[in-house]
């Protein structure tokens, strides 16, 4: 067995390849462009080939800037330009709409649920609030204000901190229960996603220097820069089971790594935009990341073999798995050819549904 090692500096990856001389009784010939799949890659395959049907459900008025399944997986969520979120019910193979949430005086750009309540969700807006609604009652219960353009927002895995970036680069920490201002640091970097770890003791940072800024947590005391990628780095997703995290970045690369070990283990590289948007499925086995390129990128995590790709018509800003099957919620920059060519169409999409639905 031969065993070659190269390292690129670039992206502070290891890549390893392997050639095995195996007896002839095991020889294994593979035609041109054909790889070993998985068991789990040919089951996937299979899948996508009976689902892979995609619909649109209107939302809004304006472009949808970010959708997020609950964590029962039973509704949806999308915040948009239009300033409003909007939440849907998935029932069988369809998305219902629920009720419409208005109160933001500027574009809803992230918004996000509680890790383990169903009924809660947060919204960021560039109108210097971020509002907490719950669908129980169909009301904002709590509106906090802050001291900039909000762009980013992430709830902890333990559900008791909400934290939220704006476009001045300060990250501010609140009390899920008070409302209140835990923490407040301002970086002297473009700050673009932000994210804890799954274990809560860490908060990352992706920036426009090509960097993941990682901090203590709750003590936000500098742990590690890594330089991640040649350009900015957009994007950062934790997989559900806590052994990787993916980055994506204007270099049109998608990098996993090893959450114990900080070091990437594999890059994705069949997008040619600045990777917008990333998501792990629920078995953390798949990864889904899109751009301005026309389709989205369906990879198998352990090998970086494409699974399936979800054809678009456009730049797609956002993707999320659904939190117990293979079903992928989405939005692009579509527009409403049907009346005026420039007006945005406001859809979220799902793709994954059965072909005959």
């Amino acid at each position: 067995m031969i065993i070659a090692t190269f390292y690129s500096s670039t992206l502070n990856c290891s890549i390893f390849f392997w050639q095995y001389d195996l007896p002839p009784a095991h020889t294994i010939v593979l035609k041109p462009g054909e790889n070993m799949a998985s068991q789990y890659y040919l089951e996937m395959q299979e899948n996508f080939k009976n689902n892979n049907k995609s619909r649109e459900f209107p939302a809004h008025s304006a472009k949808v800037h970010s959708v997020a399944w609950s964590c029962d997986g039973r509704r949806l969520a999308s915040g948009s330009f239009d300033k409003t979120a909007s939440v849907f019910v998935l029932e069988k193979d369809r998305l219902v709409k629920e009720n419409n949430y208005r109160g933001h005086g500027d574009s809803v750009d992230q918004l996000c649920w509680h890790p383990t309540n169903p009924d809660l969700f947060v919204t960021a807006s560039g109108d210097k609030t971020i509002r907490i609604w719950d669908v129980r009652t169909t009301k904002c219960i709590a509106t906090v204000n802050t001291k900039g353009e909000n762009i980013n927002i992430c709830w902890s895995p333990d559900g008791q901190t909400i934290a939220v970036g704006n476009k001045d680069d300060v990250v501010t920490f609140i009390d899920a229960k008070t409302h209140r201002s835990r923490a407040e640091e301002q970086f002297k970097f473009e700050v673009n996603e932000i994210s804890w770890n799954n274990d809560n003791d860490m908060f990352f940072l992706t920036n426009g220097n090509g960097c993941i800024n990682i901090l203590s947590y709750p003590e936000l005391k500098p742990i590690q820069s890594i330089n991640a990628h040649p350009s900015n780095c957009i994007c950062i997703k934790f997989d559900p089971t806590g052994k990787y995290f993916a980055t994506g970045s204007a270099d049109a690369l998608v990098s996993l790594w090893d959450v114990e070990e900080l070091v990437c283990v594999r890059c994705f590289s069949r997008l040619d935009w600045p990777v917008r948007t990333l998501s792990f499925s629920n078995d953390g086995k798949m990864l889904a990341s899109a751009s301005e390129d026309h389709f989205i990128d369906i990879a198998e995590v352990e090998t970086g073999e494409k699974l399936w790709e979800v054809q678009c018509e456009s730049p797609t800003f956002t993707v999320a798995w659904h939190p117990k099957r293979p079903l992928l919620a989405y939005a692009c920059d579509d527009k409403d050819g049907k009346y005026d060519s420039n007006r945005e169409a406001g859809t979220v999409k799902l793709f994954g549904l059965p072909n005959d639905s």
